[in-house]
């Protein structure tokens, strides 16, 4: 075995052997050709298409028409390319490209902000502050090469590891947060990382490409909030990387549009189906269903990318929310997606400060509950061991 093969193995050996398995070869096909290098990142792909109106004198209208036509060619580009890559790496960036209009879109929405579905609408471009209690600031609590993550995210080459990038801020506020630190800040000024430029983040994440990470991982806090960083940032990486976002999907559908042709593999999390439980636990759903959002969001995702759907068992919200989370990704995605149903829940942040108030969730999840989420897992059919 090769040695940096021998080293990601000692380490994390389902990584490797995970590939073994024809079911996540199939559902992760072209995440696993990007990561090894036989396919571009779908974010170069863009940067080959050829913008054909000027982005700074286009109204909004404008450059959305000309978005859902350029998003319709560069589908077209990554399905040649899953047949014949060469085409990909054979084909120059273009000037300006889908990428810098992706760019000037974020950015106009940025003026009335809508990249959640609290829609604050506040000009956080100039300075206002929304429900994530930023303004435009993009700040970074750590980033480096993470090999907790599961098997097929960890990579293979040299160091390997998922190159995970933690943002601050979040557009929930979960009261059982176990990042609580940098997902809830009080304000801006309570921000503890490294403010970045779309410049500085493009290097982090090609930094984290050249010492072997299998991905470049946006997590939180929640990605979507820094939306218009990630996407300008994209304007400069240089490393064909498969990119991944790390996300609770309580964002808008013209987020999800920006993000579908760029998104390598999608690792979202559903927590609840009850909409109920997502308000008192999430806070949210106060201007749109959790529920309906993010069902629509993973839909979407199936159907743009590889995906891993994670789902967080809780004690006590079996039947309000597992089962049917699960009965829903069975009878829409079963077949495209692999599901990491998660038994790692304790009790943090508000949780342990008013056990009584959250009383339902103020243990750890019994190892029958656990058992109970496996076989109803099971019985409708999900893959799910693989990376559970």
């Amino acid at each position: 075995m090769a040695p940096f093969l021998s080293s990601v193995a000692s380490m994390r050996p389902d990584a490797v052997a995970v590939w073994q398995d024809p079911e996540v070869s199939r559902r992760l096909s072209w995440y696993r050709r990007v990561m090894s290098g036989i396919a571009p990142a779908k974010f170069m792909l863009c940067r080959k298409i050829s913008v054909g109106i000027e982005l700074d004198k286009a109204d909004s209208g404008g450059l959305w028409a000309e978005h859902s036509k350029l998003s319709q060619r560069v589908k077209e580009l990554i399905l040649n390319v899953e047949t014949n890559p060469e085409e990909g790496w054979a084909k120059k960036d273009a000037h300006p490209n889908l990428v810098d209009l992706k760019s000037a879109l974020v950015n106009r929405m940025l003026q009335s902000c809508n990249f959640c579905e609290w829609k604050c609408h506040v000009d956080r471009a100039d300075g206002k502050i929304g429900f994530c209690r930023l303004d435009k600031t993009t700040s970074v609590g750590s980033y480096s090469h993470h090999y907790g993550e599961e098997a097929p995210l960890i990579g293979l080459e040299r160091r390997g590891g998922s190159g995970t990038i933690f943002f601050e801020s979040c557009d929930s506020h979960c009261v059982f947060c176990q990042n609580w630190d940098i997902s809830q800040p009080k304000s801006r000024a309570n921000l503890m990382g490294e403010v970045v430029s779309p410049v500085r983040l493009a290097q982090i994440a090609d930094d984290l490409a050249c010492e072997g990470a299998g991905n470049i991982n946006y997590v939180g806090g929640e990605p979507t909030v820094d939306l218009h960083t990630i996407i300008d940032s994209l304007r400069y990486m240089t490393k064909s990387v498969p990119l991944i976002w790390n996300s609770n999907m309580y964002c808008t559908m013209e987020t999800m549009e920006i993000l579908g042709d760029v998104i390598d593999l999608w690792l979202p999390d559903f927590k609840f189906w009850d909409d109920e439980c997502a308000r008192r636990l999430m806070w949210v759903g106060a201007k749109a269903s959790y529920r309906e959002v993010v069902k629509r969001n993973h839909v979407f995702a199936a159907k743009h990318g590889s995906m891993i759907i994670r789902h967080l068992v809780m004690p006590n919200h079996l039947e309000c929310c597992t089962q049917p989370i699960l009965k829903f990704i069975a009878d829409t995605m079963r077949d495209e997606v692999l599901v990491n149903v998660m038994a790692q829940y304790y009790p943090a942040n508000l949780v342990t400060a008013d056990p009584r108030k959250y009383h339902d969730i103020a243990r750890s999840p019994s190892g029958k509950e656990i058992q109970q989420a496996y076989a109803y897992a099971r019985s409708v059919g999900l893959e799910f061991e693989q990376v559970s």
